[in-house]
C-alpha cells in the first residue's frame, strides 16, 4: 500500500469559469466541489444516473493525461469528441512520487480500445514492429472474449502495479462472482503500492476495505461510510426480503395506473 497517494487531491479553478449556469458547471457536483482528498489505496465516487461521476471522472483522467475513451496515457485515438473541458479547470495535488503504470477503463468505450489495439498490431509489409501490443493484454484479443473477461484480462495482464488506475464503472460487464475476482486482483495491486480511483454502482466492489466512499447527494459530495450508502442499504433490504420489496414496487406500479 502506497504511504502517499499519487494524486492526492483535487481542486476546481473556480476562478477561471466565466458561469455555472452551463454544462459540465451546472451539475451540481461540479458546481459545489471545492477540493477532493483522494486515499492512497482506492476511493469510491457513487451517485445515481445523471449525477455527474462519469462526467467528473472522465475530467480527473483526461487532466492526469489519459485519453478520453480510455487506455493507457499512449493511446492517443478518438472515435466521439464530446469529452466536456471540465479537465482544463481542475486543478491536481500529486505526491512527488510518479506511478510507472496507469490506465483509465471507461466501461461504455472500452470497445474502442480494444479495437485500437487490434489497429495498432496490423503493421504494413516492410514496419518494423515490436511485440504485438495485444501480448500485454494477455495474448487473446480483446474482441475474442466476452466484455466481462476482456476486464478481467485487462487487470490480470495489463495491470502490473505501482499505478494509478481510474475506472468508470468497471463493474458493467461483470457477474457477481468477476466482480469478487476484481476485488481480489485490486488487493494484490494495491499491495504492490497501487492507486484506484473509481466510479461504480456495485455494492460488492465498495466493499472494499479501507476504501474512502464518497456519495453524490444535493449538496455535492460528502465521505460515507460502506454501510450508510444506498447500494448497500438498498442491496440488503432486498436481498433479505425480496418477496416484501417486489410486492411493494408492484404495489406502487399498479396504484399508478
Amino acid at each position: 500500500m502506497l504511504d502517499e497517494a499519487f494524486l492526492r487531491e483535487i481542486s476546481i479553478k473556480r476562478d477561471l469559469i466565466a458561469s455555472f449556469d452551463h454544462y459540465p458547471f451546472s451539475i451540481p457536483v461540479v458546481g459545489q466541489l471545492e477540493s477532493l482528498v483522494f486515499s492512497p489505496s482506492v476511493t469510491f465516487i457513487i451517485g445515481e444516473n445523471g449525477s455527474g461521476k462519469s462526467t467528473l471522472i472522465e475530467a480527473i483522467a483526461v487532466a492526469l493525461g489519459f485519453n478520453a475513451e480510455g487506455g493507457t496515457k499512449n493511446f492517443t485515438f478518438g472515435t466521439h469528441n464530446n469529452h466536456s473541458d471540465l479537465f482544463k479547470y481542475l486543478r491536481l495535488v500529486r505526491s512527488a512520487k510518479r506511478p510507472k503504470d496507469g490506465f483509465f477503463l471507461r466501461a461504455e468505450s472500452f470497445y474502442n480500445v480494444a479495437t485500437n489495439i487490434e489497429m495498432l498490431d496490423r503493421n504494413e509489409p516492410g514496419e518494423v514492429s515490436g511485440p504485438p501490443v495485444i501480448d500485454s493484454y494477455g495474448g487473446i484479443s480483446l474482441h475474442g472474449q466476452s466484455h466481462g473477461e476482456s476486464f478481467l484480462s485487462l487487470m490480470l495482464h495489463r495491470f502490473s502495479g505501482n499505478g494509478l488506475y481510474i475506472l468508470d464503472e468497471p463493474e458493467a460487464a461483470l457477474s457477481p462472482v468477476r466482480q469478487l475476482s476484481v476485488l481480489s486482483r485490486m488487493n494484490q495491486l494495491v499491495k504492490k503500492h497501487s492507486q484506484f480511483i473509481i466510479a461504480t454502482h456495485s455494492p460488492i466492489l465498495l466493499a472494499y476495505p479501507g476504501a474512502t466512499i464518497y456519495q453524490i447527494a444535493d449538496e455535492g459530495l460528502e465521505k460515507v461510510a460502506y454501510k450508510d450508502t444506498e447500494h448497500y442499504k438498498v442491496t440488503r433490504s432486498f436481498l433479505e426480503n425480496p418477496e416484501k420489496m417486489i410486492d411493494i414496487l408492484f404495489e406502487d406500479m399498479d396504484n399508478g395506473d
